[in-house]
């Protein structure tokens, strides 16, 4: 297959949009399949490369820095689009969100017949921090912004979602077809419980307490991520032999370190900085618990990666992440932006260490059930049905099915739909 991606993000981003589409772009390539993708140029300047045998193409953009460190905006796109289907040729579409260009790229392959795909990553929450009087202006805000999503993935092919409470999301806003259920997924080769690590090394290499019980965070450090309400809980939970690892860059850093002098945290709670990829795993597996205290998660691929490490789960009551994380089995929940119920929970999580291996067990099991080889297969007969079914509306279209045989067809490709 020849597949063309296209989102408002990718690597070396490390959001999860950019995550998911740069694992499924490169594992579609390594599977044998050809792959372009285009996403705004990160330093401004159209660029036109290959990377582990994606050809990623960047059209010039506008820095927004003043609104978001990785804002940026394409300048003229139509043209950079417009030149990429025509010398890749593609079959099939998959476009990762709504904004301006994949707007461009969705436009151009129908104007070709070629069927798309849309994954949704979208949540008026994961704005709410940069827009102007959000509180006072929320119904108008998500009105606006979920009305601008579903006029696009209304006219899609196929749209697919990560969680089951996606898709109940993208129902109640008003998504006109059933969504395909395809986990973001999780690198099982790459996470995994690692007896072997010298935790206390590690601890100490990124700057931390060898001995005192970890809570760790790992992910953006952006306001919708809530890492205040972690940081109020910790000083609130009277936990004073707990501390705290912030793993990851953002927006919100600088608020944050703030936060941690003015409750006089400083040597409980790290911030480590961009943690690479071949640490992660390491740093994972040497905590004692991983916390993802957001409020808006459609799944968590950073939860995903500490739960294949064998990690406890605190987090908070809110989106996805009950699907991911059962109370008292492989972790704990609390009510979203709750700090009193936060630091309880964290509280009595900590005053337990006997029951962590269990929960750390089941995330574990929980976890293999995101794997890859999954995620690519369900994408891999996606594309497929997509296919097919483009060309069955072409034969109709130019008169060589007869009306019975495109029933029987569309019937076919209805198969294991989410319901």
């Amino acid at each position: 297959m020849r597949i063309l991606m296209a989102g408002t993000t990718y690597a070396p981003a490390f959001n999860g949009q950019a995550v998911f589409m740069t694992h499924l772009a490169e594992r579609m390539c390594a599977s044998g399949h050809s792959v372009a993708v285009l996403a705004p140029s990160e330093n401004g300047q159209q660029e036109d490369r290959v990377r582990k045998g994606v050809q990623i193409v960047r059209p010039s953009t506008l820095r927004l820095t003043h609104w978001h460190p990785d804002a940026a905006v394409p300048l003229v796109s139509k043209p950079v689009v417009e030149n990429l289907f025509n010398r890749f040729h593609p079959q099939i579409v998959h476009i990762h969100d709504h904004y301006p260009l994949s707007w461009s790229v969705a436009r151009a392959a129908r104007n070709r017949g070629l069927p798309v795909i849309g994954t949704n990553h979208f949540m008026p929450e994961n704005l709410a921090p940069y827009l102007p009087l959000w509180k006072s202006g929320q119904p108008l805000y998500r009105a606006v912004l979920w009305r601008w999503m579903l006029q696009l993935y209304n006219s899609l092919d196929f749209v697919t979602v990560q969680s089951r409470t996606a898709g109940e999301i993208l129902a109640g806003r008003g998504l006109r077809r059933p969504p395909r259920h395809i986990s973001c997924g999780v690198d099982l080769a790459e996470f995994y419980v690692d007896d072997t690590v010298d935790q206390q090394a590690v601890r100490r290499s990124f700057g931390l307490h060898p001995t005192a019980h970890l809570l760790l965070y790992v992910g953006r450090v952006d306001e919708e991520k809530r890492l205040d309400v972690l940081i109020h809980a910790l000083s609130r939970s009277g936990r004073t032999d707990c501390h705290l690892a912030v793993g990851g860059r953002g927006a919100a850093l600088t608020a944050l370190k703030e936060l941690v002098a003015g409750l006089g945290l400083g040597e409980r709670v790290h911030f480590l900085g961009y943690v690479p990829d071949g640490e992660k795993r390491n740093l994972l597996n040497s905590a004692d618990i991983f916390a993802m205290p957001s409020d808006a998660e459609l799944l968590s691929i950073a939860t995903l990666e500490a739960m294949a490490c064998g990690r406890p789960i605190l987090a908070a009551r809110a989106q996805a992440l009950p699907e991911l994380v059962t109370e008292q089995e492989n972790g704990r929940l609390f009510r979203a932006n709750d700090v009193d119920d936060a630091a309880s929970v964290l509280a009595d999580l900590i005053s337990h260490p006997q029951t962590w291996p269990g929960m750390g067990a089941a995330s574990r099991r929980r976890a293999e059930g995101h794997g890859w080889s999954g995620v690519l297969a369900g994408y891999t007969q996606l594309y497929e049905e997509a296919i097919q079914l483009s060309r069955v509306r072409s034969a109709l279209a130019h008169g060589q099915l007869r009306q019975e045989k495109l029933v029987d067809k569309a019937r076919s490709f209805s198969v294991n739909r989410m319901p």
